[in-house]
């Protein structure tokens, strides 16, 4: 197979006379298969219902830009600013009414204000053929695409509420999980790529969650020997409000080591089990003409794990660029090669000034902005994404 030509297009939306934003992006690998990011925001004040009607508009807009229709959709977040009183706007049956979209997709529902001032933000993911929508099949919390000897499953809101402490919850999050996958003759250390974990109260329960997620990993496989997975753990509620950790996941059957690369930058950034957590700074997964590449969530860290620039929250959005052009640059790509980020704020008052320098560094990258604290209190911001890049790999499989 030839080399691919194609990379990352970021493409202009036309939102005029609509109250909101969106950003698209495409990629075109060389075997016909397309991916689209795209994310909207409100930008007008209103109703809950207003706002999501201006939403949308928008999202069919992009739909329009990109030449798709929205049953070709994966994966939708929907960023709330009230999950708990709004969750009934926002599941999927109402996401499938408000923008058109038919057949399986896996919805997450998460607390986080979207900044500036809206009530909602969206991220979704699109996959199309050359010759149509991919097949997909729903199964409780779990979307999975099948993509001929390979299976992407996308599991949502993932929780064990009860009286349980955030250690508890957790470890019943991962054992269920662990048993699904065992169901799909998977485990968590052979074929999950991605998780993201919220948790309501970080700064009280997050090392809750992280005792409980070292013991489990200890238990799994999963070692700083061998490895851990590319994820975020950051500020967010469930709507059910008993819920004090979700996780949302992402998993691939039939996944080949020889796909998998784990990504570091020593000279930028410490491993994360030197300051105790279990993490991958980036996972790429190869494919015949492309590599998806999953940066975590990143901050403004240094190569001894200490905080640079603390209180300063430009001098740390400038280190949380620097630290993931560095992890790209270790599988030859760049910001030119990301297809969407989700930007986390500990205080939203900085959320004028961020999406200026945004806009100002990234260009026409999709983002959503969120006020979302970040897991220690001195980060005052921490950035996530998803890159894609051409390869020229005929051994390895088909995406």
């Amino acid at each position: 197979m030839p080399a691919c030509e194609a990379a990352v297009e970021w493409l202009e939306v036309d939102c005029s006379g609509l109250a909101a934003s969106a950003g698209l992006a495409r990629y075109g690998g060389a075997d016909g298969t397309n991916e689209w990011h795209i994310t909207v925001r409100p930008t007008g004040e209103g109703s809950a219902t207003k706002q999501l009607g201006a939403l949308a508009a928008a999202y069919r807009r992009a739909l329009e830009t990109a030449g798709i229709e929205a049953s070709s959709v994966v994966f939708r977040r929907m960023f709330c600013s009230d999950v708990a009183n709004q969750r009934a706007l926002v599941d999927g049956p109402a996401l499938d009414r408000l923008l058109g979209a038919s057949g399986p997709c896996a919805d997450s529902v998460i607390g986080q204000a979207p900044l500036s001032a809206a009530k909602f933000a969206l991220w979704a993911y699109h996959l199309r053929d050359a010759d149509g929508d991919v097949k997909k099949r729903k199964e409780g919390q779990t979307v999975t695409c099948m993509r001929g000897a390979q299976a992407h499953h996308w599991a949502t809101g993932l929780v064990a509420p009860g009286g349980a402490c955030a250690h508890e919850q957790s470890q019943r999050i991962m054992e269920g999980y662990e048993s699904m996958l065992g169901g799909l003759r998977m485990n968590t250390a052979d074929h999950v790529v991605r998780t993201w974990w919220f948790v309501k109260n970080i700064d009280a329960d997050y090392q809750g969650l992280v005792d409980a997620r070292n013991d489990f990993f200890d238990t799994h496989g999963l070692t700083p020997e061998t490895h851990y997975l590319a994820s975020t753990g950051i500020a967010g509620s469930h709507p059910d409000v008993a819920a004090k950790v979700a996780l949302d996941s992402y998993a691939i059957s039939g996944l080949l080591p020889e796909q998998v690369h784990y990504l570091c930058a020593p000279g930028h950034l410490c491993p994360t089990h030197d300051y105790g957590v279990a993490f991958e700074r980036a996972t790429a997964v190869s494919y015949a003409d492309r590599k998806h590449v999953f940066l975590s969530g990143t901050a403004s860290i240094d190569s001894s794990g200490e905080i640079v620039h603390e209180g300063d929250v430009v001098g740390q959005f400038n280190r949380t660029l620097e630290n993931i052009e560095a992890l790209l640059a270790t599988v030859d790509a760049h910001i030119g090669d990301l297809a969407s980020i989700l930007v986390y704020l500990r205080d939203p008052a900085d959320g004028v000034m961020i999406e200026e320098l945004l806009r100002d560094r990234l260009g026409g990258v999709p983002f959503v902005l969120v006020d979302a604290p970040v897991c220690r209190p001195g980060w005052l911001i921490e950035i996530e994404g998803i890159a894609i890049v051409p390869a020229a790999c005929p051994e390895l499989p088909r995406f």
